[in-house]
């Protein structure tokens, strides 16, 4: 049922005072706004977030976002836009990643709905700009395969840019590349174009046995820079390795069991008289011998005390 709100006002002009009567549907006056509004920006993600409505309700509390950037104001004469995925909603949250897609300025606000009432907007102030965003440290892979470099990113915020150093250890010229969902720049080099979807930089024909490090960093209009990768850094071990590692590891896995199991056939096949040929007894030594010559010193009290007892029968005995 809808609940409509009469507000009588008092006109008054030369000639008197007249009542005039509005109609506001449904009511905004009785459901209190959404407050604590902000925006959490990170890596181009941007999330509207807001307090839960803290007013009593005896249905479930809906939410809905509407936005307003440079589009909207100049073109659309000041409309405000429903974000499509943000309408009554039970969250207290709206994705706008796909809704602010440019670098302009954008007027949010977001209001709460109990039942047929509805609150009043609350705006985000100030407004929002996708530039602000906070970029993270990207996370970077670093692997040699052969000759050449393989350096991996597992995500790239759409449409910030990855710069990437590769430094040579011990030499002071650096290549700079400038990564992009399209292209890799390499401004001493050459130029590479890549598919949108490839997250892979490949860097071929370097220097086998040099050791190469690798740093990157989120770039977004070459004015916002994201921290640092920590250093990585790999040797470039020639096409020969793929092959030299394992067969190193398996030859002195062949020769050690070879020796073992030589060991084990002798200690077990070993004849007796052979056997003291290669395995000789030592005798011990002359202070671990046993044929030792022990005296023990009796005093003279206890000789007196260990002297034999004669027993003389007596002469009843002897009848």
């Amino acid at each position: 049922m809808l609940n409509l709100t009469f507000v009588w006002k008092r006109s008054c002009s030369v000639g008197g005072c007249d009542l005039i009567s509005n109609v506001v549907s449904p009511d905004v006056r009785m459901l209190s706004a959404p407050s604590e509004v902000s925006m959490e920006s990170v890596d181009m993600r941007h999330v509207l977030k807001w307090r839960p409505l803290q007013a009593p309700c005896n249905t479930t509390v809906l939410y809905s976002v509407q936005f307003q950037g440079e589009f909207e104001l100049l073109v659309l004469n000041g409309r405000w836009v429903d974000a499509p995925e943000c309408q009554q909603t039970r969250h207290t949250h709206c994705d706008l990643t796909f809704d602010l897609g440019s670098d302009s300025d954008y007027n949010l606000h977001v209001r709460a709905q109990c039942g047929s009432t509805l609150s009043p907007w609350t705006d985000l102030s100030p407004p929002f700009n996708r530039r602000d965003t906070v970029l993270t440290v990207p996370e970077m892979a670093v692997t040699a395969v052969g000759y050449d470099l393989q350096v991996s990113f597992n995500k790239l915020p759409h449409p910030a840019v990855i710069s990437v150093t590769v430094l040579k250890k011990g030499d002071e010229q650096q290549v700079r590349v400038y990564f992009t969902s399209s292209l890799v720049v390499f401004v001493q080099a050459s130029i590479y174009m890549l598919p949108a979807e490839q997250t892979m930089l490949h860097v071929a024909a370097l220097q086998e046995g040099a050791e190469y490090c690798v740093r990157a960093q989120t770039v977004l209009n070459s004015q916002l820079y994201s921290s640092s990768t920590a250093t990585q850094c790999v040797f470039i071990t020639g096409p020969d390795a793929a092959w030299k590692r394992p067969t190193t590891v398996t030859v002195t896995v062949i020769i050690m069991a070879g020796l073992l199991f030589a060991v084990f056939w002798s200690v077990v096949h070993c004849r007796p008289n052979t056997c003291q040929t290669y395995f000789h007894k030592e005798p011990l030594p002359r202070p671990l011998q046993s044929d030792w010559d022990v005296q023990i010193h009796i005093s003279p009290e206890e000789v007196e005390l260990c002297e034999p007892i004669h027993v003389v029968p007596s002469a009843d005995s002897s009848d």
